[in-house]
């Protein structure tokens, strides 16, 4: 598996996109809006004083932090005030800290052992608070910190005995699901839901979180030819629904809305985001859905429905991840963002963009990721839309490689003075 991230899986749901191309609306060529010739960005609004302006850090296989697991205390700690200073530097506002990557934590949680990608070994204590320390420092620096947590991913494999002892997943087999090479716990059940909200919940008693930040795994996305078996919990609590596909999704809105209230119950005026996979629904399967031929819905694939949750307002901000370049043939940034604005407005729901960083200048992606001006062009199109209040970079190693210099456009063009977060 090598050093992937959450978002791999998100590629691979990206590699089964349809070859088809997206209808051109009246006016455009077909594939989207012509993308600029590499140059001064049209439509740069330069300065600026608010937006939200973030940037992942993973600690899942230490994609990001710490660089490996097993560093001192000392070293793990420099490793993260480098990233913090680094995102002050860049003029940005926002660090979204994954504190929960595996079913485990990085503070001491009284739910979870401690993550294995501190030490090498789960459940053993690293010497340190990460989250207190991440926390305070963000602070000292006039950052947000939000804690990004996965509710459901337990392990990136399939052998619970590989779990530390104290894993509630050994104490609770009947909880677990293992699919597609990896364990998660059931969404199905509501003993699950409510250990994974109080979990999650801890990190926001303990300590003045700015947000607390899902990612886009609910449900797993779909693996050809196995099935995730749930069908014991569907037996037990699915009678009310007319399909299992309208059951898993009332999961999943139920976990939304109750972990929403339970942030406000344990320290109102944290916010509540959550960073889903790009494309909702294709305009195709759903009238209401986006221009888009994408492979993966979340609505029909995770079972999770973001855009009931942006309409009815359910959280605070969404960040949907829209990893394409302008002009991308089945799934194209411009179409993304105006569709995603339309569905935010009026709602009270902040919109963010996710931005693919980690494609500028790596191997293998399309021509448009060589150009340095690319993610630049995509913050001068969001600011058509007064919905867009701000974008998170995807992630903190990409920033500190900043391979093609597309970071450092997007700062002179975008990002020379500082912002305070919106709230």
């Amino acid at each position: 598996m090598g050093r992937m991230s959450r978002r791999a899986f998100a590629l691979a749901a990206l590699s089964t996109l349809a070859t088809a191309p997206v209808a051109a609306p009246a006016g455009e060529p077909v594939g989207g809006p012509a993308v600029p010739a590499p140059g001064p960005v049209p439509g740069v609004r330069r300065g600026g004083t608010a937006g939200l302006r973030g940037v992942w850090v993973a600690t899942v296989v230490n994609r990001d932090w710490p660089s490996r697991p097993g560093l001192s205390a000392s070293a793990q700690r420099g490793e993260l005030l480098a990233h913090l200073d680094r995102a002050v530097r860049d003029r940005l506002n926002t660090v979204v800290l994954q504190v929960r990557p595996t079913a485990d934590a990085l503070w001491p949680s009284p739910y979870e052992p401690w993550s294995e990608y501190l030490t090498g070994t789960q459940g053993r204590h690293p010497g340190w608070d990460p989250l207190g320390t991440a926390v305070a420092e963000a602070h000292a620096r006039g950052l947000e910190l939000h804690a990004w947590c996965n509710p459901y991913r337990i392990a990136l494999h399939t052998d619970p005995g590989r779990l530390a002892a104290s894993h509630p997943a050994r104490a609770h087999p009947d909880w677990v699901v293992p699919y597609g090479g990896r364990l998660y716990y059931n969404p199905g059940l509501p003993e699950v839901r409510a250990f994974v909200q109080r979990a999650m919940l801890d990190a926001v008693a303990r300590y003045p979180v700015d947000a607390l930040h899902f990612d886009d795994y609910f449900y797993p996305y779909p693996v050809a030819g196995q099935t995730f078996d749930d069908d014991e919990a569907y037996d037990r609590h699915g009678g009310a629904f007319a399909t299992r596909a309208a059951w898993r999704r009332d999961n999943i809105d139920r976990l939304v809305r109750e972990t929403a209230a339970g942030i406000r119950r344990v320290r109102p005026g944290t916010r509540f985001g959550i960073s889903p996979f790009g494309v909702w629904r294709n305009a195709s399967t759903d009238a209401r859905g986006s221009d888009t031929r994408a492979g993966v819905e979340t609505y029909d694939d995770l079972y999770a429905d973001t855009r009931k949750w942006v309409r009815d307002h359910w959280i605070d901000y969404i960040v949907p991840q829209l990893y394409w370049h302008i002009g991308h043939p089945t799934a194209d940034y411009a179409r993304l963002v105006a569709w995603w604005a339309g569905v935010a407005r009026g709602t009270g729901t902040a919109l963010y963009i996710g931005e693919a960083l980690y494609r500028a200048g790596a191997a293998g992606e399309d021509p448009a990721w060589r150009d340095p001006a690319e993610l630049s062009r995509h913050l001068a199109l969001a600011a058509r839309y007064p919905q867009v209040g701000g974008h998170v970079f995807f992630g903190a190693r990409d920033l500190a490689e900043d391979r093609i210099g597309a970071m450092a456009r997007v700062v002179a063009d975008h990002y020379r003075q500082p912002a305070t977060p919106p709230r």
